[in-house]
């Protein structure tokens, strides 16, 4: 009986590992076909960041951002932030236009979260309004360098366009 009993649960372990691999796999072929469809598009991936479901790309062609399913136009960019728990603590203003200079820092409120936890996002402001790219609250410093990867790229790309 116990041999039955063993065999039982080794063949239930089984079926549970088979079931977590074949997710793998899909999560894997979603991810793979998320990442070609913005290269067809003859965009450049900036970073993956984890939202509450999902990863979200972060990517780039030679006039847009695009942030999931929102699209920042270059040269409508005046500010980027990086925001820790909803502070500025490094920006770069445009100064292709003069109207940012005046421009107050960007804050959003500050969400409680439970345990006190660093949350990382980035404050992309345009001409036409402000996008938030909400890196996470992830420990071990991946949200900071999430943050800090989208904030070079388009910092990068807003000097490059002051200088022109």
């Amino acid at each position: 009986m116990r041999d039955l009993f063993a065999a039982v649960v080794a063949l239930g372990l089984l079926a549970v590992a088979a079931s977590l691999a074949t997710t793998l796999q899909m999560y894997r072929r979603h991810r793979r076909r998320a990442r070609d469809s913005e290269r067809a598009l003859g965009r450049t991936i900036v970073a993956e960041i984890p939202d509450a479901n999902d990863l979200t790309l972060f990517s780039e062609d030679d006039s847009r951002f695009y942030y999931g399913e929102l699209s920042i136009d270059k040269d409508l960019i005046v500010a980027v932030r990086v925001l820790i728990n909803g502070a500025p603590i490094a920006a770069y203003v445009s100064r292709r236009h003069p109207e940012g200079a005046d421009r107050p820092p960007t804050a959003f409120d500050d969400r409680p979260e439970g345990i006190a936890r660093d949350r990382w996002d980035v404050a992309i402001e345009a001409v036409n309004g402000t996008t938030l790219v909400q890196c996470g609250a992830i420990r071990e410093r991946v949200s900071q360098e999430l943050a800090r990867t989208v904030f070079d790229a388009v910092r990068r790309e807003m000097v490059h366009r002051d200088a022109n």
